[in-house]
Formats: C-alpha cells, structure tokens, sequence
C-alpha cells in the first residue's frame, strides 16, 4: 500500500512539473514505480499494443447507441 501511495505522489509531483514547464524543456522521464514484494521484475517496461476500432465500426457503435 505504500507502493501505491508513493507512485502516486511521484506521478503527481511528474505531472505538476511538467504543466508548470515551458515546451522548450528537456523532456523528463516517467517516474519508476517502486518494487513490490512478491512481483518479479521486467527486464523492460512493455508498452501495450492497442488496437483501434475502425471508422466503420465506430459508425456502426454509434448509431447502435442512437436507436437505444
């Protein structure tokens, strides 16, 4: 639980940094979370591979929520 609360004064404090900076900064890293006991650690983080719905598909979700 402390984990938690750390990252997410971490990530606070990341974020207030970077709105109060001008765009000509040097870009700062994301905070590292802290270990957790019992959680293996990656060798790297992994970004999450997204896959969006097409415009098609989109149209076809909209207008299923429109005849509601």
């Amino acid at each position: 639980m402390l984990a938690r609360i750390s990252d997410a004064l971490e990530l606070s404090n990341y974020l207030f940094i970077k709105a109060n900076t001008s765009e000509d900064a040097e870009e700062m890293p994301l905070p590292t979370p802290l270990p957790r006991p019992g959680v293996p650690e990656e060798s790297e983080p992994q970004t999450p591979d997204f896959q969006f719905a097409s415009g098609e598909e989109l149209s076809n979700f909209f207008a299923q929520m429109n005849n509601l």
